[in-house]
């Protein structure tokens, strides 16, 4: 008996391997995924402006970047005894303007590298909502808890997305004409907006991308949203605050993406990593066992054998 509508997912060319270098943006999924290839070792970057919800602010992003613009102090802003940026993620912000200011276009200047360099690129988009500041007729990343009637809210069309889309698969192309594009939606529920509301933000997500797809061949979608929608489900697969996929569900996710972008040969590498991560957090009862010392010495053996072969692993 089939208890579960199955997502097809086709296998990719260009697949994943330890020589990939992978460039992560976009919503807060992109970092669950890739705190994933992080723990793997692979050779990762994820979101250097922190987590960016919208199409919209992953364009704005990637302009800044492979156009070699910088920011100056008046782009900044002092709020809450912090300054901030309306193009990046709070985890940036600083109670000094100028340490700001040299983050942002340090994290421009080496995003720029790390998109010429990469093989892979992922675009998660969270939501179509978008907030505009008033008082200077612009579209914001994050808001930084400015008072809301400051900003206009807003929900990008279709066409508007499509058009994001393309600007951002031509940024990465002006410097990287090799990188494989690929694009999911964030099966994060933005249940704030309201559910309906959320549910209008995904389907014009998934519409521009699908649109853009149509359009580019090279562009690739993995179904994240729909395997979580359809083949789980069930609210055991969110936590408590039933809007975030639960760790279970990122886990699943992982395996369904391991399908078709990794070969087994790269897997079995990959449990090698696993098994070095696990005796790492392992800890014993009595660490100056002889029994721990023999296991802490295969562990050391295992790690170096495997750093030999890919010396940018670190532990």
């Amino acid at each position: 008996m089939n208890l579960q509508t199955k997502i097809k997912v086709d296998p990719q060319d260009q697949k994943i391997d330890y020589e990939s270098e992978l460039f992560m943006l976009g919503s807060c999924f992109a970092e669950n995924i890739g705190e994933k290839f992080e723990y793997y070792k692979f050779k990762n970057e994820i979101n250097p402006f922190g987590i960016l919800f919208h199409p919209k602010a992953i364009e704005t992003f990637l302009w800044m970047a492979t156009q070699g613009e910088i920011y100056t102090e008046t782009d900044l802003f002092y709020h809450n005894e912090q300054w901030h940026c309306f193009d990046a993620h709070s985890s940036l912000s600083d109670s000094s303007q100028e340490a700001l200011c040299k983050r942002l276009n340090t994290a421009l200047t080496q995003a720029r590298k790390k998109i010429a360099s990469s093989t892979h690129i992922f675009i998660t988009l969270g939501t179509s909502w978008v907030y505009r500041l008033k008082s200077l007729d612009m579209v914001v990343a994050n808001c930084h808890k400015i008072p809301q009637r400051e900003f206009e809210k807003q929900l990008l069309s279709v066409s508007e997305i499509e058009q994001c889309l393309q600007n951002s698969i031509n940024l990465i192309k002006s410097v990287n004409a090799k990188a494989k594009i690929i694009c999911t939606v964030s099966p994060v529920r933005h249940i704030k907006d309201g559910v309906i509301e959320n549910n209008r933000s995904k389907s014009h997500l998934i519409a521009a991308v699908h649109g853009v797809k149509d359009a580019i061949d090279e562009l690739v979608y993995f179904p994240s949203y729909e395997i979580v929608m359809d083949e789980l489900r069930d609210y055991r697969f969110y936590n408590a605050d039933m809007i975030h996929p639960s760790e279970t569900a990122i886990q699943y996710i992982w395996e369904r993406f391991l399908e078709v972008w990794f070969e087994e040969k790269v897997k079995k590498t990959m449990r090698e990593v696993e098994e070095i991560q696990k005796g790492l957090a392992h800890r014993s009862f009595n660490p100056n066992s002889k029994q721990h010392n023999m296991f802490l010495e295969k562990l050391w053996s295992k790690k170096n054998q495997l750093q030999a072969e890919y010396p940018f692993m670190d532990f």
